[in-house]
């Protein structure tokens, strides 16, 4: 199931309880997720997922013990005139920077936080650093995000694909008074990754700023689901009882079938006054933007002038920060661009065992024919150096290794 393409639907909108109970639902090990609310203090024994039927549909429901604390006293900021106790998002950020998670759960789950932060410090005029989250409410995200974070690390997909998320209409009440729906902060997390929103036709909130949050991190294309092939099926239950439909969230595991065509934007900039070492920052900061590729080209300018033109391809979701990235960290004043037609080899992961460890290689496939393998350069340079060889000596031992398997 590891490396397939995911499809998401939000037809009563998203939660990060949802998500996580369909993610467990789909097939992820529970161990898996447990492990990583360990490594943050939060403990596997919060989660609790029992089975339970939705409106006729069987879903997995996922509930989060909140009492006592989860991250250390000394992050507890007990404001003298309220009762509860606050989190500070940057004590909370500080702990997931040093949990011994996984590289990948730890770069998720800071995604995530970050894009509610953003979104509350906007809201409330604040510094993204000062925003506090009540307690109960932390900790429910905390174990929402991280084993969300955890989950899909552990799955690895290709790509996330959402149609649109329902977003409910009317009005919310909260810790500020009556606020209309969407939630704001919800809303403000989609507009920053352009995300598609439905009404959904329901008056009350449907998604969540966490559940906003978790699909703006992990949704690679808003559109509607891929050709494929489907492989696993998940449903997450939410917490209300919804008259009209089933309240849950569905997870579909695919398989690409065949090529898929699709356009993509080339972004350009030829640059003939900027240094070479700025370069290397450059494209790191371009692909940090969602590009999905990045290159130099050596050109020739006016007056026999030796240059570069930096070009980058990105999804439409990701043009816009491309472009902001490009005239942030180079020295150019303008940047050129065209909508390119392309024709893709569907790709999927799958993970080899070589003496040096599992190596995850990555096919290309037309229809059932594959057309590539190439072994993940990162998992090989890593085993390479714990074993002592030459990334080659791992790479043809992964390639065997896939041969044989076959």
């Amino acid at each position: 199931m590891k490396g397939l393409h995911l499809h998401v639907d939000c037809a009563s909108g998203a939660a990060g309880d949802m998500m996580l109970g369909a993610l467990i639902d789909l097939g992820v090990p529970v161990d898996a997720i447990g492990d990583a609310l360990d490594a943050v203090g939060a403990g596997r024994q919060r989660l609790k997922v029992e089975r339970v039927v939705k409106h006729g549909i069987a879903s997995a429901n996922v509930t989060v013990d909140t009492s006592g604390h989860v991250l250390d006293d000394h992050h507890h900021d007990h404001h003298h005139h309220e009762h509860h106790a606050h989190y500070h998002y940057a004590d909370i950020r500080t702990t997931i920077e040093h949990a011994k998670l996984t590289e990948g759960t730890r770069r998720r789950a800071l995604d995530i936080f970050d894009r509610l932060a953003r979104a509350e410090a906007k809201l409330h005029g604040k510094s993204v650093e000062d925003v506090a989250f009540h307690e109960v409410g932390a900790i429910d995200s905390i174990v929402d995000v991280v084993g969300t974070a955890a989950a899909l690390d552990w799955l690895a997909p290709a790509s996330v694909s959402c149609a649109a998320v329902a977003m409910g209409h009317g009005t919310l009440t909260c810790a500020h008074g009556v606020l209309p729906v969407p939630a704001p902060a919800a809303l403000e997390v989609l507009r920053e990754v352009r995300g598609v929103m439905t009404d959904g036709g329901l008056a009350r909130e449907l998604c969540t700023p966490t559940g906003a949050a978790i699909l703006a991190a992990c949704v690679t294309s808003w559109t509607a689901a891929p050709a494929g092939r489907p492989v696993a099926v998940g449903w997450g239950a939410g917490d209300a009882e919804l008259a009209d439909r089933a309240n849950v969230l569905r997870v579909v595991a695919m398989e690409p079938a065949g090529t898929r065509a699709d356009a993509v934007w080339q972004i350009d900039a030829n640059i003939d006054d900027m240094s070479p070492e700025l370069c290397a920052p450059a494209a790191e900061a371009v692909f940090a933007a969602g590009a999905l590729d990045v290159w130099w080209t050596p050109i020739t300018m006016k007056k026999g002038r030796p240059a570069l033109t930096l070009s980058a391809l990105a999804e439409d979701a990701a043009k816009d920060a491309v472009i902001a990235a490009i005239l942030r960290e180079t020295t150019t004043i303008g940047v050129r661009y065209a909508q390119l037609q392309r024709t893709v080899l569907a790709r999927q992961t799958v993970e080899v065992v070589t003496r040096f460890g599992p190596i995850p290689v990555k096919i290309a496939l037309d229809g059932d024919a594959v057309r590539n393998a190439a072994p993940e350069y990162e998992a090989c340079a890593a085993a390479a150096k714990r074993f002592n060889v030459p990334v080659k000596t791992v790479y043809a031992a992964a390639i065997m290794a896939y041969e044989v398997g076959r």
